[in-house]
């Protein structure tokens, strides 16, 4: 989806009746969450990529953290399908659509920061007595 599309990706109004959901502040609102769920996708894609830069400039990067940045990469490609038909779900007023993507996005991104997070705690090297002492003071 290119920037221009993300920028349209925004809720349409229908008739005249107007909802909650239909109001020109509740409008504004869904079109900046949904410009910045995509901002969030190349901040994510530009951490994968620096972290798969990382390993893979390691003499022996383990195979199996280069597999798990691997599954980032196609996780965020799930993301980014999901947030566009998030995106056709806002303009045809499916907000069970929306609410379902929006949570299954989230899972997804709560999923790789963990993994992440898991990953980082297990490339550190292991702490001295005096600094898990000092952690413990």
């Amino acid at each position: 989806m290119t920037s221009d599309e993300r920028a349209s990706c925004h809720v349409m109004r229908g008739d005249n009746r107007k909802s909650i959901y239909e109001s020109d502040t509740y409008m504004s609102v869904n079109k900046i969450v949904i410009t910045r769920l995509f901002q969030s996708f190349g901040e994510l894609e530009r951490a994968i990529a620096s972290a798969k830069q990382a390993l893979e400039g390691k003499q022996t990067p383990p195979q199996e953290l280069l597999e798990r940045i691997d599954s980032y990469e196609q996780i965020l490609l799930k993301q980014r399908r999901l947030a566009e038909e998030l995106c056709g779900f806002a303009n045809s007023g499916n907000w069970g659509g929306v609410e379902r993507n929006i949570k299954v996005i989230n899972g997804l991104s709560q999923m790789i920061r963990d993994d992440a997070r898991e990953v980082v705690a297990g490339l550190r090297a292991p702490l001295s007595v005096e600094e898990r002492e000092l952690m413990l003071s």
